[in-house]
């Protein structure tokens, strides 16, 4: 499985004797494990973007003349 790197996208190298991952284009070096909660972090701050913006929409809306 090709691991990708969370912050640039860049295919990342696996480590074997550190057991780590490596981002050769913006540096990055993580496990597994903290590959994960990187993606998760950003997954979450993707929706929380994403419902603010649809917030911002709907305000804009009301607020506009009907």
């Amino acid at each position: 499985m090709v691991e990708r790197c969370p912050e640039c996208g860049a295919i990342m190298s696996y480590e074997i004797s550190t057991k780590n991952y490596l981002c050769k284009s913006c540096g990055l070096y993580a496990s597994k494990e903290q590959l994960e909660e990187l993606r998760e972090r950003k997954r979450q701050s993707v929706e929380k973007d994403k419902k603010k913006r649809q917030q911002s929409e709907i305000l804009s809306w009301w607020l506009s003349k009907k």
